[in-house]
């Protein structure tokens, strides 16, 4: 099935991503537009997930957007990249765990290319290198149209994670490409759209 790729060189910000992403979930619903994944960076930004608690926010001075999506509070920031996608799981199988297996199985298909071994948690949702998150999924299914999607760390700035207990989990750590592995990749985002391309296409 054919997917329109978008890929934004510039950091957009989370309010206008959400703009095009629900008008998007709209338009696919109806048979108006095609699927589409949507590579791109915020600026930093902490957004809350319907099952956030605010004692997660350690730092109260942090603007924290409340979004539709699952999960609970994050970060968003330069040269982590966010993985968006709009899918029609009525084309597909109506299985909302294979899709998520799928999302997780292309971020660890992706990690491979830096020789990084990565792994997903049964518990947890997300991808882990050893006992650290380098990746986070959330995500929303309205008449089985699919959106939201997932944030990889690759080069960018950590510290700011120690404003909030990410991912409610205050007893682990957040690491990037950079951090395993002292590398900041470039050119990768065409590479990393044909994997989760392949993988969704393949539910």
């Amino acid at each position: 099935m054919s997917i329109e790729i978008k890929i934004s060189k510039k950091l957009v910000s989370y309010e206008k991503a959400m703009f095009f992403l629900n008008k998007r979930v709209e338009e696919v619903k109806f048979g108006r537009n095609k699927e589409i994944i949507w590579i791109l960076e915020h600026p930093t930004t902490y957004t809350a997930g319907v099952s956030f608690n605010k004692n997660e926010i350690l730092d109260k001075k942090i603007k924290v957007i409340k979004t539709n999506r699952g999960g609970k509070i994050t970060l968003h920031n330069p040269s982590q990249k966010i993985v968006y996608f709009v899918v029609n799981l009525n084309k597909r199988k109506k299985d909302i765990r294979k899709f998520i297996n799928c999302i997780e199985s292309s971020i660890i298909d992706f990690l491979k290319i830096y020789k990084i071994k990565a792994k997903k948690d049964k518990k947890n949702i997300g991808i882990w290198v050893k006992n650290k998150k380098i990746a986070a999924i959330g995500l929303r299914v309205s008449r089985w149209i699919a959106y939201h999607g997932c944030s990889i760390n690759i080069a960018n700035n950590l510290n700011q994670y120690l404003k909030i207990i990410p991912c409610g989990l205050n007893n682990r750590e957040i690491t990037s490409i950079n951090n395993e592995k002292k590398i900041c990749p470039k050119n990768y985002e065409e590479k990393l759209a044909s994997i989760f391309v392949k993988n969704i296409n393949n539910i």
